[in-house]
């Protein structure tokens, strides 16, 4: 299961991804959103992502179903920004202004996904943002010990049909890890349009 693999793994894999230069999706994102905003890193891994925000003026809260990666993101964050939670555990005490899944939800089962994206909807204000990154493809996969769900444009929007997100833009891009720019990954920003 995805989740003992963070356990087990949580050190190495935030050393494998605390450098990574994310500045190219932060500036697709970020500048839509309103000064200030409230942010959801959902799968935050161990906040690297949610201390960039922070850094830049934005409120954030950011959760992760590894105990072994909030640890470490409570000690970059703070103990009250950092929750332990699974996607479908979480739940926002007001409406923020965003969510970011940057490579988290590909770990949910392409069956539960839809559910997953209607709860995390219901934690945008009318008019949120959310962005989201899935590795590119029509399939699901086991490596190492952490399952994926790979997704193409037509899969997203399947996934997306029962929710109150609608696809605002969607692009692919090159894996931002050295020596892994072959693996192609589809980002998406989505809107809230319910209320």
């Amino acid at each position: 299961m995805s989740i003992d693999y963070y356990n087990n793994n949580a050190s190495a894999f935030h050393a494998d991804t605390a450098d990574v230069d994310m500045s190219a999706l932060y500036q697709e994102f970020l500048p839509l959103l309103p000064a200030g905003a409230h942010i959801i890193d959902a799968g935050c891994g161990p906040g690297r992502d949610a201390m960039a925000f922070q850094s830049q003026g934005f409120r954030v809260t950011a959760f992760d179903a590894s105990e072994a990666l909030i640890d470490i993101a409570r000690q970059r964050l703070g103990a009250d920004l950092a929750v332990q939670a699974t996607f479908l555990e979480f739940s926002a005490q007001e409406p923020v202004d965003a969510i970011w899944a940057c490579a988290s939800l590909l770990h949910v089962p392409f069956h539960d996904l839809a559910r997953t994206f209607w709860h995390l909807a219901k934690q945008l204000k009318k008019g949120g943002l959310f962005y989201c990154s899935f590795k590119y493809g029509d399939d699901e996969s086991e490596r190492g010990g952490r399952r994926f769900t790979n997704l193409n444009e037509a899969r997203l929007h399947e996934v997306l049909a029962e929710s109150d997100l609608a696809v605002k833009k969607t692009w692919t891009t090159g894996d931002a890890r050295p020596g892994r720019e072959h693996e192609q990954w589809l980002n998406a920003i989505l809107v809230k349009e319910g209320d």
